[in-house]
């Protein structure tokens, strides 16, 4: 009987993690990255620091102990702001992270720009173009965000 319900549990959780899986795969895409890079674990990190503006090196201050923890969760809340969502979307996104990033990625919501970057966030807004995250400028007219 106990062996019935570890199996019943795993399969839970494994439902769970692919909903999850799901929903960042989309996130990503919406924000024009790669979507197969949620299941790469420092990589992945790397991309959400790209869609909300934020530079890489908060991968190390995510590593902090403590201090990660907030960092997490100032990037989660910059990434439910990226696509025009507010703090109870934010809420939402830390504690039923399997149903919210569904929501985020299958949804209606549109990526708005990297909110961790003002001055990029507002020209993304005011153009509405494809920005070029490899070179961090606008694809059609070339002007360099920092």
């Amino acid at each position: 009987m106990g062996n019935i319900n570890l199996i019943i549990v795993g399969i839970v959780i494994l439902i769970l993690a692919v909903l999850m899986l799901a929903g960042n795969w989309k996130v990503n895409e919406k924000a024009g990255q790669d979507g197969w890079a949620c299941i790469i674990p420092i990589y992945g990190t790397l991309i959400n620091l790209r869609i909300i503006g934020k530079p890489w090196w908060w991968l190390l201050l995510m590593c902090i102990p403590y201090i990660g923890a907030i960092w997490g969760i100032m990037q989660i809340h910059f990434l439910s702001k990226s696509f025009g969502k507010d703090l109870g979307f934010t809420l939402g996104l830390i504690f039923l992270p399997f149903i919210f990033y569904p929501i985020l990625g299958y949804g209606t919501a549109q990526y708005e720009g990297p909110y961790g970057n003002p001055e990029a966030y507002d020209a993304y807004r005011k153009s509405k173009q494809s920005f070029d995250f490899e070179q961090n400028n606008f694809a059609e007219n070339n002007q360099v965000i920092y």
